[in-house]
């Protein structure tokens, strides 16, 4: 398989990342994150298998793995006594688990946005006639929730597995749905408004 220069570096910063937060959470016994370091691996299989065929553009690639990385460190960085995924970054409203604006939501909300664009662009790639329209735009939106919802199923199992998880309650959980709606939704009206600008 080709695998080009710009691809190269991004797989190398993504291994280096994952390699040290590995040894990090081993050393502190969190296990549930191992699960997480597993499953990241997968899919960065699932990328590089389809490397060619998908041909995505340097910034999504870099979008992925910067995303890999603030999964990583929110689960990994300690923060005042707790993990960085716990950290209020701006107080919106809300208390305990309904409090907003955490880390956590915002990277929910990055990285199923990211997700969005992902699935926008395999779709206009591989469907070339949908460019240009709204199914080439809610198709990728509700396939990046339908992701989302995929994910909770795995901190679901995190949970199930693994005693003292930090994954957070049902309202975490529907909150998490939210913020994953939210960056699907502002994503694909992003490309949408690129696209009338160009």
């Amino acid at each position: 398989m080709r695998i080009e220069r710009r691809e190269w570096a991004v797989f190398w910063f993504t291994m280096a990342y994952v390699a040290g937060f590995t040894i990090w959470f081993f050393s502190r016994g969190n296990y549930e994150f191992i699960w997480y370091v597993l499953t990241m691996m997968g899919m960065i299989a699932l990328a590089a298998l389809g490397l060619r065929k998908a041909e995505f553009p340097a910034a999504l690639l870099w979008a992925l793995s910067l995303w890999g990385l603030a999964h990583m460190a929110g689960g990994g960085v300690p923060v005042g006594g707790s993990v960085l995924y716990n950290w209020m970054i701006w107080h919106v409203g809300g208390e305990g688990e309904l409090a907003i604006l955490k880390y956590d939501q915002a990277v929910h909300a990055y990285g199923f946005g990211v997700t969005a664009w992902m699935l926008w662009h395999l779709m206009v790639r591989h469907y070339p006639a949908t460019a240009g329209s709204w199914t080439a735009l809610t198709y990728p939106a509700f396939g990046a929730m339908g992701l989302g919802a995929l994910n909770e199923i795995i901190e679901f199992v995190a949970v199930l597995s693994i005693p003292d998880t930090n994954v957070g309650g049902y309202l975490n959980t529907g909150l998490d749905l939210v913020f994953n709606a939210i960056g699907a939704t502002v994503a694909v009206l992003t490309i949408a408004l690129v696209r009338t600008v160009r």
